[in-house]
């Protein structure tokens, strides 16, 4: 029987980590790596685990490597604050975890199934599901893939598939998400300033790409099957994509000014970019 060593990086998640860290009751460790939250979240994790500590944030995937590093057990389950493992998802990592260690050609990490709930309503077209995540992994195969907002970690070598439902308890209300807008799209322009520093934004992207965005989500994607909050997640993410080129096109414009410079990235910034994105 393997160990299976429950991961989670937070910051001010108060409302929501009683149930999250409730959901991985079953792991046989729960490790924690808190930013140093102002609210009650350390002191409610406490309840669950006394493997708690804590960090600057460095970005998601390096906060992830970091909490690894504190991490016991053989496998993994990495978690979202937001997010709740269902007992079914349990059993099948369990299982996994109890049978005979892979051997060559066999998975050592796992994509899950993931249920996203928005604006009140669970949702099943939009493009979200069936959405499959990598959380369930050999401690010894992951690999970090680093960047600020979309950070993720991987594995070196075969990947299975699990149908046991994870949930996510995104977007609340419409001001919870574009609370966090303006500093995930910054972000992403810091990204990709970052990989292609070439990168640009013409009037046509500017103009068609939300458009094509929204119909994509909300057409083809058959956001109007989720009801309002369809419409809303296709008009706001349409939203999310033109501020990013708007804020791309604005950077260039600067630049020719002779005023363009890319700004620091804060962990505040960060974190609110990170949540529920």
């Amino acid at each position: 029987m393997a160990k299976i060593s429950a991961v989670l990086v937070c910051l001010n998640i108060e409302k929501e980590i009683d149930r999250c860290l409730g959901s991985v009751a079953w792991c046989d460790e729960i490790v924690v790596v808190d930013s140093f939250s102002t609210d009650r979240t350390v002191e409610q994790a406490r309840r669950h685990t006394d493997r708690i500590f804590q960090h600057e944030y460095p970005g998601y995937s390096r906060q992830v490597e970091r909490a690894l590093g504190y991490a016991t057990g053989e496998w993994v389950f990495l978690i979202d604050g937001d997010e709740e493992c269902s007992p079914e998802l349990a059993a099948q990592c369990r299982k996994i975890a109890d049978g005979p260690p892979p051997g060559p050609g066999d998975p050592v990490g796992y994509t899950v199934l993931r249920r996203v709930n928005a604006f009140g309503r669970w949702i099943d077209h939009s493009g979200f599901y069936p959405e499959y995540k990598f959380r369930f992994f050999r401690r010894d195969h992951a690999q970090p893939v680093h960047r600020e907002v979309h950070g993720a970690i991987a594995a070196d070598g075969p990947v299975g598939r699990l149908d046991g439902r994870l949930f996510h308890y995104s977007w609340t209300t419409v001001y919870s998400y574009l609370q966090r807008l303006n500093n995930y799209t910054s972000l992403e322009v810091a990204n990709r300033l970052r990989e292609r520093p070439d990168a640009r934004a013409s009037w046509s992207r500017i103009v068609f790409s939300p458009v094509g965005h929204f119909l994509r989500r909300y057409l083809r994607k058959g956001g109007w099957r989720d009801g309002f909050p369809g419409l809303a997640i296709a008009v706001l993410e349409a939203v999310s994509v033109a501020a990013i080129y708007l804020k791309l096109r604005e950077f260039r414009m600067r630049e020719a000014e002779g005023a363009g410079e890319l700004p620091p990235i804060t962990n505040e910034e960060i974190n609110a970019a990170k949540r529920n994105f």
